[in-house]
């Protein structure tokens, strides 16, 4: 596939994932933070990894904010939405991207122990699953979304 670049607006919510990301590790959470834009490109939803606080393994970032993105939405269905994330989603997040029909994917960091766009699998370009294949964009201001977590994870140590 041919890659799609992050346009300039993309690169500057990737700076509010980051916030939100932010936010999470200071909570105590790994840091990872994802915001979703939508149809008229304003941004409807974040969220920011919560699996700690509220005792919930679903409660990845991806998943949080599309939670709320749909209730904002009042639809289960995020078509013409964009969600930015720090971290390459893993397979449960994948599966609610594809669930979500998010046309759009673009995140900072691969995962490279369970990343499920492109580095371990690619779920979200999987041709055999019956959703609509999103555009994937990775590596955006990856340098920053990794230093943030090998930062957390030097701390824990």
């Amino acid at each position: 596939m041919t890659p799609v670049p992050p346009d300039a607006r993309e690169l500057s919510l990737m700076g509010l994932a980051l916030d939100e990301a932010r936010r999470a590790g200071a909570e105590g959470e790994i840091p990872v933070g994802a915001v979703i834009t939508g149809p008229e490109g304003a941004v409807i939803a974040v969220g920011r990894n919560a699996r700690e606080a509220s005792h919930d393994p679903t409660g990845h970032a991806e998943v949080v904010a599309i939670r709320r993105a749909a209730e904002a939405l009042g639809d289960r269905v995020l078509g013409d939405c964009t969600l930015v994330v720090t971290l390459e989603p893993c397979a449960m997040c994948a599966g609610a991207i594809l669930a979500a029909r998010l046309p759009r994917l673009v995140f900072g960091a691969w995962d490279e122990k369970a990343g499920a766009a492109g580095s371990v699998y690619d779920l979200l370009r999987d041709g055999r699953l019956p959703h609509p294949v999103p555009e994937v964009v990775g590596g955006v201001r990856a340098g920053e979304c990794a230093e943030l977590l090998e930062a957390f994870f030097r701390a824990r140590r």
